[in-house]
């Protein structure tokens, strides 16, 4: 447990740079496999800035006496390396690709958004401007991949013939109650793990949402004579326990678990983002229609969360001692 806020904001900057890790381990692979030149240079733009990122960290760090957890590097970028090998095995890997990078940039916009507002309340002014302009860059790197949904959609369904679209739309359909079904995990422990009233307010409230959402998207499934996958649904419960054991351990949990959940709205976002195009180009416009009632709360539910940001780090220092 911390005794300083000092002490704690070299915490953040070691996850913060572990973070960096993570992403450099999928960018270098991300453009090979992005099935699409604009997307490739994307990702091809951001791993440079990314790389610039990671030195910077490393140098806040090191102006603290301090350095990297190499253990947590190593780990890192050994999940950022299988995420890549897990989407290359996708039939749909452009959009596999997009949707995660998506989220995951969406995970760092709120992990420096915490770190900075910690570095604010420990007078740590060089730590705060610098890890408001690294958000700002992961913000729009989140916007560029947003605005390039079409393309990853596109890209994906490149060789999938009319005849099979119908398919492909049930396989997103099913994809899309898996993740619901581990957003469902998530929320409903959500509260107890975090132990404050404002933020599992937070989590009740959206559960609810999500449990609809889930039985819109079984709906449409039944209706379109497709199946949910009981095997996707039972491996994402899974790791949505498997989270709650990794939040749990953290004396910090709040505000990990906030930048988390932001994160998995911006993943249901991304998901649901293509899976609009998918049932659009399947001529399915009721599946199209509710997916977009879905996008809404999903949207909404990220900024409520987002607000809920100085909430998470009061808590977070209040769990660790720090005054």
């Amino acid at each position: 447990m911390a005794e300083t806020i000092q002490e704690q904001l070299v915490k953040y900057l070691t996850d913060a740079h572990s973070i960096e890790v993570q992403a450099l381990a999928q960018l270098e692979k991300a453009p090979e496999i992005a099935g699409d030149p604009e997307l490739a240079r994307a990702f091809e733009e951001h791993r440079r800035e990314t790389e610039g990122h990671e030195q910077v960290v490393r140098d806040l760090l090191d102006a603290r006496d301090a350095s990297p957890s190499a253990l947590k590097a190593l780990v890192m970028a050994a999940g950022g390396k299988g995420f890549i090998l897990f989407a290359r095995l996708q039939p749909d890997t452009p959009g596999k690709l997009t949707a995660h990078a998506h989220a995951y940039e969406a995970l760092e916009e709120a992990s420096y958004e915490l770190l900075g507002r910690v570095a604010d309340r420990a007078g740590q002014s060089d730590a705060a401007a610098t890890a408001g302009r690294i958000r700002d860059d992961e913000r729009r790197m989140a916007e560029r991949l947003a605005e390039n949904f079409d393309r990853a959609v596109e890209a994906s369904l490149r060789d999938v013939g009319p005849d099979d679209l119908d398919k492909r739309l049930n396989k997103y359909l099913a994809e899309a109650h898996a993740i619901e079904a581990q957003a469902i995990e998530l929320l409903d422990k959500g509260p107890s793990i975090v132990k404050d009233p404002e933020l599992g307010r937070l989590f009740e409230e959206h559960l609810a949402e999500t449990r609809e959402h889930q039985e819109l998207v079984k709906a449409r499934l039944d209706a379109r004579g497709g199946n949910t996958s009981a095997l996707k649904d039972a491996a994402m419960r899974l790791g949505a326990l498997n989270w709650g054991g990794f939040f749990a351990a953290h004396p910090d949990t709040p505000g990990k678990l906030a930048a988390f959940a932001y994160a998995f709205e911006h993943l249901e976002i991304a998901a649901y983002e293509e899976l609009t195009r998918v049932a659009e180009r399947a001529v399915d416009l009721e599946t199209a229609q509710a997916v977009e009632r879905i996008l809404l709360q999903e949207r909404e539910a990220a900024n409520r969360i987002s607000g809920a940001f100085d909430r998470a780090v009061d808590a977070s220092l209040e769990a660790v001692g720090v005054a």
